[in-house]
């Protein structure tokens, strides 16, 4: 099963120039559409005065939520260059944006795609290319009699835990490499009284 995916360290930035027009670039990790759409506000408002802005991004461990945007430009000229680019990479979890100014002349439909096509490599060049793990989240509510056989589990398959609460009833819930899920809910239905409550 795999429960790993490509993505970007940090956030990076990358440039082309092609006849006084400037196609600023910025390739950054993100984590969901709300995040995408929070970061693309701050674009609008920081380059209000540029001509175009444009993106794409990539979300999901299999990269199933996508969309690139041409904000004006002639269609398929700015965001499928740049998905393209964050496609030919294979990350996930990704968002590349290339703000351009214009410079006068205009570069027609193809010299538009290449450069935001070098634009949206040159950012990502520039940034680190990491693996992630994919991760679930389990929790599990247990009496207090049966807090050694849990925390043997817990050691044993080093399970970072995110929350707890102990008392005489305990609630805790850990984060979990997804391909271990199943394999870990057969060893904690071992100890008894150990309910699993949600994932």
């Amino acid at each position: 099963m795999q429960d790993t995916f490509l993505t970007l360290a940090e956030d990076s930035q990358g440039l082309y120039k092609e006849k006084g027009s400037r196609f600023i670039s910025f390739a950054m990790p993100v984590s969901s559409t709300e995040d995408v759409k929070a970061k693309l506000q701050v674009f609008k408002k920081n380059y209000y005065d540029a001509r175009h802005i444009c993106y794409a991004y990539v979300l999901g461990k299999n990269g199933t939520v996508f969309r690139s945007n041409d904000d004006g430009e002639p269609s398929g000229t700015a965001g499928k260059p740049i998905l393209g680019q964050i496609n030919s990479k294979d990350l996930t979890n990704v968002l590349v944006v290339v703000v351009r100014y214009f410079g006068g002349i205009l570069l027609g439909t193809g010299g538009l795609v290449i450069a935001y096509r070098e634009a949206a490599a040159d950012a990502i060049q520039n940034n680190k290319i990491v693996s992630r793990l994919v991760e679930s989240n389990i929790a599990i509510q247990f009496s207090y009699e049966r807090m050694n056989d849990v925390m043997r589990i817990v050691k044993e398959n080093s399970l970072t835990i995110t929350s707890q609460h102990l008392d005489t009833k305990c609630f805790m819930s850990f984060k979990v490499r997804e391909s271990f899920v199943e394999q870990l809910k057969e060893n904690l239905h071992k100890i008894e009284g150990v309910s699993l409550l949600f994932q």
